[in-house]
């Protein structure tokens, strides 16, 4: 579910002023819109529209862009194109805007006539665009570059992702096993407020249909998610083949219900489950296997983290819910941990580190940096929780611009 292309609209602008001056100047401007999505093939699957003079052409394509579900809309300046055209349609779209600041040739030379000066002359319609965007209050990304190079194709990869993470928010449906853990208070979350203001909407689900989902399972069921395990895995020889079998059979209910229902993200509380009375095990190993299928995820009832893991595979592929355990100060670095949950698609070393044997919990170390005591004084200046996403790799500049296009502060520390 985290694999599939972001799919963007190409808004491409200009004016009927210069068709009589330059005949076939929309064809040849047209032509360039779909050089640029060529180019960016790889990055995502890019739609143009019709060059847009009008007012009435603008809103037809943008039309079109919201009824196709598409993930986001990148603006180029085909020409100079009056921002009054687009100025409201773009300020009242639910789809995130990238203004990409472009022209067809990287330099000005000697060999330039009047008609190159037409095809290159969209800086200032970039600015009179952004202007308005401004002044109506609508968040946009801005990408000043040559077109045709590599930190252009990169930036465009960063925002396309972006702004389908937070595209993909706006439709995301959170379960919440049972209930949230007790006194628990960076977890709490005002529900009316998330889905007005960034879209998941978060739904409870009684631990009972947990329980009847797994008695609904069928040996065949069960015994494809064993028969996965023992081709990736090596295991514990200590497991009986009962406990086997309940594991894979809550995996296979949980999973149910998440599709059934809609749901690209879950959290359950431990307390929730094993206070219940009917369950012999925590569904741990079946979290981290819906993990590394691309469910957001997170424990103990905490819906924000299970939306921003959820985000973390969209965004970059491969998030993992974690908590910060303890420091370590000789090696300027920080275990992560959690009861027994993690994205097995990432296993492996964070961090060069000594193995710590007798844990029973995924873990590993992760050195920030800018240092342990720096980064943790100033995440928690910021008022950071306790759980986490991550994703392995240097990502800040991908969440700067998801955190961008969502309206959420950001902050790097």
């Amino acid at each position: 579910m985290t694999d599939r292309k972001p799919r963007i609209g190409i808004l491409g602008i200009m004016q009927d002023l210069y068709d009589d001056m330059i005949p076939g100047i929309a064809q040849r401007q047209a032509g360039y819109a779909a050089e640029i999505a060529a180019y960016l093939d790889d990055v995502a699957e890019f739609i143009p529209s019709k060059p847009v003079k009008y007012r009435e052409d603008a809103e037809r394509e943008m039309r079109a862009f919201e009824a196709a579900d598409l993930d986001g809309v990148l603006v180029v300046m085909l020409t100079y194109g009056p921002a009054m055209r687009v100025a409201r349609l773009l300020s009242e779209s639910r789809l995130p805007i990238c203004l990409a600041n472009i022209q067809p040739e990287p330099s000005v030379t000697p060999a330039w006539d009047m008609a190159d000066m037409t095809y290159n002359q969209g800086v200032h319609g970039a600015q009179d665009t952004a202007n308005a965007m401004v002044r109506a209050g609508r968040r946009f990304c801005v990408l000043t570059d040559d077109w045709k190079s590599g930190s252009f194709h990169t930036d465009v990869r960063r925002w396309a992702r972006a702004a389908a993470a937070v595209t993909a928010w706006k439709s995301l449906k959170v379960a919440i096993f049972g209930y949230a853990m007790n006194d628990m208070g960076d977890i709490r979350v005002d529900e009316s407020a998330l889905i007005r203001s960034l879209g998941p909407e978060i739904l409870a689900v009684a631990p009972g249909d947990m329980y009847r989902g797994m008695l609904a399972v069928t040996d065949e069921e069960a015994a494809g998610v064993i028969a996965f395990e023992d081709a990736n895995f090596e295991i514990d020889s200590r497991l009986s083949g009962e406990e086997r079998q309940d594991h894979a059979r809550m995996q296979v209910a949980i999973e149910r219900i998440l599709l059934d229902r809609g749901f690209g993200a879950y959290t359950a509380h431990f307390d929730a489950i094993g206070d219940d009375g009917r369950f012999s095990r925590l569904p741990l190993a079946a979290a981290s296997s819906l993990m590394a299928k691309g469910y957001g995820y997170a424990a103990e009832g905490d819906v924000l983290t299970a939306c921003l893991v959820s985000a973390g595979h969209v965004l970059i592929g491969d998030a993992h819910f974690t908590e910060m355990y303890a420091m370590d100060f000789p090696s300027n670095s920080i275990l992560q941990s959690h009861m027994g949950e993690g994205n097995w698609k990432i296993a492996g070393e964070n961090l060069d580190s000594q193995p710590l044997p007798a844990l029973e919990m995924p873990y590993g170390q992760f050195r920030p940096a800018s240092g342990v005591r720096a980064c943790l004084n100033g995440w928690l200046r910021a008022g950071g929780p306790h759980h986490e996403v991550m994703n392995l790799g240097h990502h800040a500049a991908d969440w700067r611009v998801f955190c961008e296009l969502a309206g959420i502060e950001f902050v790097q520390v």
